[in-house]
């Protein structure tokens, strides 16, 4: 119940000032990275390569990027600077699409302090080079949003976009206690593999449930919501209600992401392959789609 009057408040609000976009548009989505600093705890931190070879490709071919939340893991992570400097590298590229204007961030339940204006200013907006002792830019200007909409210019249609995480108690409005628990209790219980029950991730039950509430607000406002924090890739085709999730970044072996091109939507993964000389290669697979918009 909560889920579904906290989702029907933010489209309401994000459709006052949509992203207007066209089959000329490009975008990926890519949610759940998780990125630590680089630590044992960092699940991130294997499928780094990977992520950075398939941001370079979406860069290179015009993609605009959006990050559907939990992109940093600031719940385990105290410092987002700890972050930043083992990650400079993914930083550096995402830092290009900001300035061609071609970067949105949304946050989750594991980075909702960024939905403070000021903390926000404070740790992306710029940072201190060590090396060369003086402040850069990084994301200069950037607003954080909890909520965005892309509204197809021809046909009207429209496509929600949020994290997913609205409406759970821990995960939103405890969201700060969720933090304590990550950060100072479970993080050290993973050693004995423990599982934290606040993701719906890792204990699936949970995951259900949401999903579950998720579809039939997509069902009961006949919309499109594409959301992550399940980290379970989902694609409905035509006849289905459309409740679509990009997956995670922080899969064994691989990252899912959805693709919109040419006013089309695919489901697609990344992940290296061996090739038959053994040389290995990151390659891009289609798990489901294309369908129209």
């Amino acid at each position: 119940m909560f889920m579904q009057k906290c989702l029907t408040n933010l489209f309401r609000a994000a459709s006052a000032e949509p992203v207007m976009f066209d089959d000329s548009s490009k975008f990926i989505i890519f949610s759940d990275c998780h990125r630590g600093d680089g630590g044992w705890t960092d699940n991130f931190a294997d499928n780094q390569n990977t992520f950075f070879h398939a941001l370079d490709h979406y860069y290179s071919n015009g993609f605009t990027y959006i990050e559907l939340g939990d992109g940093d893991e600031l719940f385990e992570n105290k410092k987002f600077a700890d972050i930043r400097q083992a990650y400079s590298h993914i930083f550096w590229l995402m830092k290009n699409f900001h300035e061609q204007k071609r970067l949105y961030l949304i946050f989750g339940n594991h980075d909702k302090e960024r939905q403070c204006p000021s903390k926000t200013e404070k740790t992306l907006f710029g940072y201190f080079d060590k090396r060369e002792e003086s402040y850069k830019p990084l994301f200069d200007g950037i607003i954080v949003r909890e909520m965005l909409v892309l509204q197809h210019s021809k046909t009207g249609k429209k496509l929600f976009l949020v994290h997913g995480h609205q409406g759970d108690l821990i995960n939103d409005y405890l969201w700060k206690v969720g933090r304590f628990f990550v950060r100072y209790i479970w993080r050290n219980l993973q050693l004995f593999g423990f599982k934290d029950p606040t993701s719906p991730a890792k204990v699936f039950r949970k995951c259900l449930r949401v999903e579950k509430s998720l579809i039939k607000w997509s069902k009961d406002n006949n919309q499109t919501i594409i959301t992550g924090h399940t980290h379970r890739p989902r694609f409905p085709h035509k006849d289905k209600v459309q409740y679509f999730n990009s997956g995670s970044c922080v899969h064994p072996r691989c990252i899912t992401g959805l693709e919109i091109e040419n006013g089309e939507i695919t489901l697609v993964k990344w992940s290296v392959k061996n090739e038959k000389d053994g040389v290995l290669k990151i390659k891009r697979e289609i798990l489901e789609g294309s369908e129209k918009i």
